[in-house]
C-alpha cells in the first residue's frame, strides 16, 4: 500500500445503494406537498442533530414504533398524514440494488490494505436486512452504526470512534465517503478528506481512485 492513505469510511445507503430518498418525492405530490416538507417531518434534519424522533431513533434512545408514532404525531400537527412505513416500503420498491462498482472498489481496497468501515445512521430493527445485502466481511473491517454507539453523523465523535475502531487512524490519513454534503464537511472539518457521491456515483469512484494513487 502506497500514498498518504491509510483508511476508508464509507455510508452505506446512498454509497453502497442508489439514494433511498428519490420515493419522497413522490410521496410528496401525493399528500399535495413537498419533498422537503416530507423529509423534515419524518426525518428532521441532517445538517444537526436534534430531539427529533428519527434522531432518536438512530442515536437507539428509542424503537422503531416509537418513532414511527412520534413521526405521524408530528405531520398531523402539520396537517399531513405521514406514515414513516408507509414511506420505506415505497423507497425499498425503487431501489435498484447493490451499486456494484462500489461494492467492488471496497472490496479491493480492504484486500490491499487498507484499513475501511461502515459508518451508518441506522436503526437497530434495519441492521439485518442491510448488513445482508452487501458481503460485509470483503468490504469492511468495522460496522459503526450510530443505533448501536449513540452517536449520529455529523456529531464529530462517530468519525472519532470509526478512526480508533481501526485502529486510532489519523483523520489525514483516511477519507470518508457520504452522500450528505454536511456529513462529509463534518468528516473534513475533523482533517478527513471528504468525498461525495451524488446520484451519477462515477465521479466519486474516480476521486477515490485518485486519493489512492
Amino acid at each position: 500500500m502506497a500514498g498518504a492513505i491509510d483508511a476508508l469510511l464509507f455510508d452505506f445507503g446512498g454509497v453502497f445503494t442508489d439514494s433511498p430518498f428519490h420515493a419522497v418525492h413522490a410521496y410528496g405530490d401525493e399528500l399535495g406537498t413537498t419533498a422537503e416538507e416530507v423529509t423534515a417531518v419524518v426525518f428532521g434534519s441532517y445538517e444537526q442533530d436534534s430531539d427529533h424522533p428519527w434522531h432518536q431513533l438512530e442515536r437507539g434512545e428509542i424503537d422503531f414504533v416509537t418513532a414511527r408514532e412520534g413521526i405521524i404525531e408530528a405531520g398531523r400537527a402539520r396537517g399531513m398524514e405521514v406514515d414513516p412505513l408507509e414511506l420505506f416500503v415505497r423507497m425499498g420498491e425503487e431501489s435498484d440494488g447493490m451499486r456494484q462498482e462500489v461494492v467492488a472498489l471496497a472490496t479491493r481496497v480492504k484486500a490491499e490494505g487498507y484499513q475501511t468501515a461502515i459508518v451508518t445512521n441506522n436503526a437497530k430493527e434495519f441492521r439485518e436486512r442491510w448488513t445482508a445485502s452487501v458481503p460485509v466481511a470483503e468490504i469492511c473491517h468495522a460496522i459503526v452504526d450510530s443505533s448501536e454507539v449513540g452517536i449520529r453523523k455529523p456529531d464529530r465523535r462517530i468519525y472519532e470512534h470509526a478512526l480508533e475502531q481501526l485502529g486510532g487512524i489519523d483523520p489525514s490519513r483516511a477519507v470518508f465517503v457520504d452522500d450528505f454534503p454536511a456529513n462529509v464537511a463534518a468528516a473534513e472539518a475533523l482533517g478527513m478528506r471528504g468525498v461525495l457521491v451524488e446520484d451519477d456515483f462515477a465521479p466519486a469512484l474516480e476521486e477515490l481512485e485518485r486519493l489512492l494513487r
